[in-house]
């Protein structure tokens, strides 16, 4: 057949999107398959041309038969794409056994190409690179050491001294590392790489992914973009899910746009029996009206690893009080427990008499009580309620060391009747399932950041006041907290101020320009102010430092895991020209861990192949994403075992770190 029925038959495929990969190369394989299946919408989309029906169906009383034998033949000759593209990846190596990877069996579509490169950040910052390297399908047997730990290299400790080479790794008497740390890497790579160290010890995670709403860093480009979403935050969820304590709790906050895939995928990783709550925060009270309904509110999935999680009140700032006395201002509340009613069985210890005092009403209306009878005095005892002895919420010593200080007697409705009634003095109160007021506006953190770095803006950083509300939630002081989506370190610092340890993890450039410099600031500085003979520490005094009484102070790791062909990914994913390119895949072949199945060698012939490829139509992303075929990804990154080698170049001093990091 001539070239020009070639490209008639190549060109028509190309209409079924399913037969087209995410470079709008043919996938012979898919045609294959569905000619073998005698597909319907395949067979009539041949039959509408003359020329092709002529060459692949017989006439037979009228009736046209499709000859699958000579199809499958035909469309399976590995010649049949002997375009340029197909050409370099049978010279260079990237198909084996004449079939592309996507087509052997035995492959797998299990997504850790994707996990390793996606940036999975929640900004939009000038950093951010525009990431092409999605899908690439591996075979089982090429994940061997991806998720091994690895090494970690540019150690740094952060004080209100400055910045120190770190010389030691901190632990408590129980070996348990005592570091508050910030990691950059590829936050998939480095939950594998932190959990041995933290498993089971982490009691919050609050994480805020990219939201996949085509338009933040989820730039996953073809047709699977909610299932790959999904796949990139059970892949993280599931290794996060071993970090937490029995009684720990992950908070994970998104918007419309995948809350009802996310909750499901929450209920699977975590049990739907750990589901505790869907918060509604009402980020933005203006609303963004798009022609539609404006969207004024985001979510937050709250699940435990167990039941025996607790949430705990959170601070009420802005609480009145009804009443004061000498101790301060409270509110009052029935001493009667409404809830259980008396029998034999049933708290006994909680049904016994007060007396009130009737002639010693103060001016707020309260009356002076006594737990012995006196002459003159009524006596109260827990109201019947529907014929039922109810109970008091207090035993009677406790009542006792109350008495008249905490508790104390009240007139029902200016009646004759009375109740025994608590002075509430706590401004705490449990978190409702609804954040309308003010402290969780996003306004807010962005204008904290603004001030922080001196104008320079952050995309959507959530502010102080949301985050403290969740440690208020699941957390005491010295807890450990983690976020792998750290951003501009919002988690980390509120964990700081707090007095909760933290670990914060990210992979943009924006880890050591924003997330680490943040950190920075909330630790402060040494200065000498002219004047005085003392040194202040000058630290972040925005977000919730004065409702925390935040001073400064503290310290904390930086670290990275440690590149090697991720370096090459980030050269391909930079580089402007075809020249560029072939430069860099000399490079990549001369030094860096190639694929096993890869040539290492770059024949002339297939240069030229690579050239012509950069000349289609959007030719350079295709060219970038063949290199990056080329690369091991289990050599991304520097695995701990390979530390000694000499290929990696590793210091004896990050290999001393190292060892102390991983306490061997």
């Amino acid at each position: 057949m001539t070239k020009r029925f070639h490209e008639k038959l190549i060109n028509l495929l190309k209409t079924v999107p399913q037969f087209v990969d995410d470079q709008g190369e043919l996938v012979t394989a898919a045609v294959i398959d569905q000619a073998w299946k005698i597909d319907h919408a395949l067979v009539g989309l041949l039959l509408d041309d003359r020329e092709i029906k002529t060459r692949f169906f017989e006439e037979i009383k009228g009736h046209w038969v499709f000859n699958i034998n000579a199809f499958v033949e035909y469309v399976g000759d590995k010649n049949f794409l002997a375009n340029s593209y197909t050409r370099f990846r049978n010279r260079i190596g990237l198909t084996i056994d004449d079939k592309s990877l996507r087509e052997r069996g035995e492959v797998s579509l299990v997504w850790p190409y994707k996990d390793c490169v996606l940036e999975g950040g929640q900004t939009k910052e000038e950093e951010k690179r525009s990431e092409i390297f999605f899908n690439e399908a591996l075979a089982q047997d090429e994940i061997d050491c991806l998720f091994d730990p690895k090494a970690l290299t540019n150690w740094k400790r952060y004080s209100v001294d400055g910045e120190h080479d770190a010389a030691e790794i901190r632990r408590d008497e129980k070996g348990t590392i005592r570091e508050n740390l910030v990691v950059k890497g590829n936050n998939l790579i480095a939950l594998h790489t932190l959990k041995a160290q933290f498993r089971s010890q982490v009691k919050l995670i609050y994480i805020d992914p990219p939201y996949n709403t085509g338009s933040d860093s989820f730039g996953y480009n073809d047709s699977f973009n909610r299932s790959s979403w999904l796949t990139f935050m059970r892949n993280r969820l599931e290794v996060a899910r071993g970090l937490l304590r029995d009684d720990g709790v992950i908070f994970v906050q998104c918007d419309n746009n995948e809350q009802a895939y996310l909750k499901v995928l929450m209920d699977e990783v975590f049990g739907s029996e750990n589901f505790i709550e869907v918060i509604t925060v009402v980020n933005n009270p203006s609303g963004r009206d798009y022609g539609g309904v404006a969207n004024m509110h985001e979510f937050i999935n709250v699940f435990s690893k167990s039941n025996s999680y607790k949430i705990f009140p959170i601070e009420n700032r802005d609480k009145t009080f009804p009443y004061q006395d000498e101790d301060g201002g409270f509110e009052v509340r029935e001493l009667r427990n409404r809830n259980i009613v008396f029998n034999e069985k049933n708290r006994p210890n909680l049904v016994y008499a007060f007396y009130l005092n009737p002639a010693s009403r103060d001016e707020n209306g309260f009356f002076e009580i006594s737990l012995e009878p006196k002459e003159g005095y009524v006596k109260v005892l827990p109201a019947i309620s529907q014929g039922v002895q109810t109970v008091w919420r207090w035993g009677k010593e406790k009542s006792l060391r109350n008495l008249n200080i905490n508790i104390c007697g009240k007139a029902v409705n200016k009646s004759n009747r009375y109740q025994i009634v608590e002075k509430y003095r706590g401004a705490a109160r449990f978190a409702r399932s609804v954040w309308w007021d003010k402290e969780v506006n996003s306004q807010r953190g962005t204008l904290h950041l603004k001030r922080l770095f001196n104008g320079r803006t952050f995309d959507n950083p959530k502010p102080e006041d949301t985050i403290k509300r969740v440690m208020e939630m699941s957390t005491v002081e010295n807890d450990l907290v983690v976020d792998f989506f750290a951003g501009s370190g919002t988690t980390a610092a509120v964990a700081h101020k707090m007095n909760r340890r933290w670990i914060a993890i990210e992979q943009m450039d924006y880890a050591e320009t924003v997330t680490k410099e943040r950190m920075r600031k909330v630790i402060g500085r040494r200065v000498a102010e002219e004047g005085n003979l003392l040194e202040t520490i000058q630290f972040d005094t925005g977000g919730i430092s004065q409702s925390v009484n935040w001073q400064g102070g503290g310290d904390f790791i930086y670290c990275e895991l440690m590149r090697y062909n991720e370096v090459y990914m980030d050269k391909i994913q930079t580089a402007q020209s075809t020249r560029e390119l072939v430069a860099l895949w000399r490079d990549i072949a001369e030094n860096s861990f190639l694929n096993w199945y890869v040539n290492k060698e770059t024949p002339e012939d297939a240069v030229d192949d690579f050239v012509a490829i950069g000349q289609e139509e959007n030719g350079l992303n295709k060219q970038k994403k063949l290199l990056a075929e080329l690369l091991d990804k289990n050599q991304l990154y520097v695995n701990l075992s390979e530390i000694d080698a000499e290929d990696f170049e590793v210091s004896e001093d990050d290999k001393a770190l190292n060892k102390l990091f991983y306490g061997e």
